[in-house]
């Protein structure tokens, strides 16, 4: 089987950073430093360029590849790190002409999620997503994986060799997707069973180093992994929260976001933000004092649209405000409900603010209305009951089912994401059943 490269620290990097016309952003460039230095790796210089489009050949123009190559030389470089995602045949062609190993901005995200993964559910997702990304350099870029099976100096492999190596990249693909397929089904229970129990789920999210673990360990008095780098979070963890004596909620810390993550390693992590999906409230833990926070939150959001998470209740968390001196405060809209919370998880200042905001959302008043089911709707029915919302009954001659509903906002809400039923179907009640007998 395929034994896939990793950084194992202490390398010595090139840095290579084009600017486009439409993405000159420098702050791009601070963040591709940070995700190098989490990866464990020396940057010993860094290339910056521009262009107006990238070389189908080389990526970059003739005169920054010898610039490159002279630099690799010079320093002894043991592999260049492009901030930007290269094809295969551009990566191939790239350690052709440079002599050393070349990894472009998926390719590190990826290296350091596998340095994170420590759970038996985060090591599988990973490999998934290494997997996949290598898939796309079996084609034309032989010489990608002549490297990773130690060919340096040998004879490269030939057709057959190609074709069995992508038989076997088939079949773990495979092997991983079904093992994946079956932790799916046992979070599924386990949201399933917290559902039962009428316990609230809170879903920690934000881009990666907003502060979450450092938040999510001060709300409940854990000891999750919490650094200050990229992705230090990477396996989701559950603690239960006692908001007061009469509310209690589950929390879910989970990976952290970041620009251009690789579509591979979200389609990998469905499993796992599937839990951010299911949550009764999202968490958006924002860093108020990043000059770029409004980027990153578009980031954020843009990945929770992507796992289908965009339509769940959230809650802006702006952290760290002992860093800018801004007072612990709610922000309310027009109609008078949270939409912002401002606090920092290292002075604990705000915290009793955050408890306010979600008990007032978790303590909501409920409504009487009235719900129409159809015959074959008798899981929404089973749901309902199962809640304890339904106050009476009643059955039509077409089979149609009339329920008088005492509900919450928040219940309408969950039940219209989990089972696919318009909220608009819910209609507010005088209390009595219309037409009933």
């Amino acid at each position: 089987m395929l034994e896939l490269e990793r950084h194992t620290g202490g390398e010595r990097a090139l840095l290579v950073h084009i600017n486009f016309p439409e993405s000159a952003d420098q702050d791009d460039l601070n963040e591709f430093i940070e995700l190098v230095r989490s990866a464990g790796v020396e940057d010993v210089d860094i290339v910056v360029g521009s262009r107006r489009l990238p070389s189908p050949r080389l990526f970059v123009g003739k005169g920054k590849l010898e610039e490159i190559v002279s630099l690799v030389r010079s320093h002894e470089i043991d592999v260049v790190l492009f901030n930007h995602a290269l094809s295969p045949s551009q990566e191939r062609n790239l350690e052709q002409e440079l002599q050393c190993r070349v990894l472009d901005r998926t390719g590190l995200i990826l290296d350091i999620f596998a340095q994170r993964a420590h759970s038996f559910e985060g090591k599988l997702q990973v490999e998934l997503a290494q997997l996949k990304h290598l898939s796309t350099r079996l084609v034309r870029g032989w010489t990608h994986l002549e490297r990773q099976k130690g060919g340096i100096g040998l004879r490269g492999p030939g057709e057959t060799q190609l074709e069995t190596d992508r038989r076997l990249l088939g079949k773990r693909i495979k092997y991983l997707n079904n093992r994946l397929e079956k932790v799916a089904k046992q979070r599924q229970q386990s949201r399933q069973a917290r559902n039962r129990a009428e316990i609230p789920t809170l879903s920690l999210v934000g881009y990666t180093n907003a502060g979450k673990s450092s938040l999510f360990n001060a709300l409940t008095e854990s000891d999750a992994y919490a650094a200050d780098q990229l992705f230090a979070t990477l396996d989701p963890t559950l603690r239960k929260l006692e908001v007061d004596e009469h509310l209690s909620v589950i929390m879910a810390d989970t990976v952290g976001f970041i620009r251009h993550l690789p579509h591979d390693l979200v389609a990998a992590f469905r499993a796992t933000l599937q839990e951010t999906r299911e949550a009764d409230l999202v968490l958006h833990v924002i860093d108020c004092v990043d000059e770029n926070r409004q980027e990153k939150i578009d980031a954020v959001n843009q990945v929770l649209a992507e796992v289908g998470a965009d339509e769940t209740p959230q809650l802006q968390v702006f952290n760290k405000i002992d860093l800018a001196e801004y007072p612990a405060r709610i922000d309310r809209d027009e109609d008078g409900k949270a939409t912002r919370i401002w606090l920092s998880a290292k002075s604990t200042e705000g915290f009793e603010l955050f408890k306010e905001v979600i008990l007032e959302i978790f303590a909501e008043e409920t409504v009487c209305c009235e719900l129409v089911l159809k015959p074959t709707e008798g899981l929404i029915r089973s749901r309902l009951y199962e809640l304890k919302v339904v106050t009476e009954e009643t059955y039509h001659d077409d089979g149609s089912i009339q329920l008088l509903l005492q509900i919450s906002e928040i219940q309408i809400k969950k039940l219209s994401r989990h089972l696919e039923i318009s909220p608009e179907r819910f209609h507010i009640s005088t209390g009595e059943l219309a037409g009933a007998a």
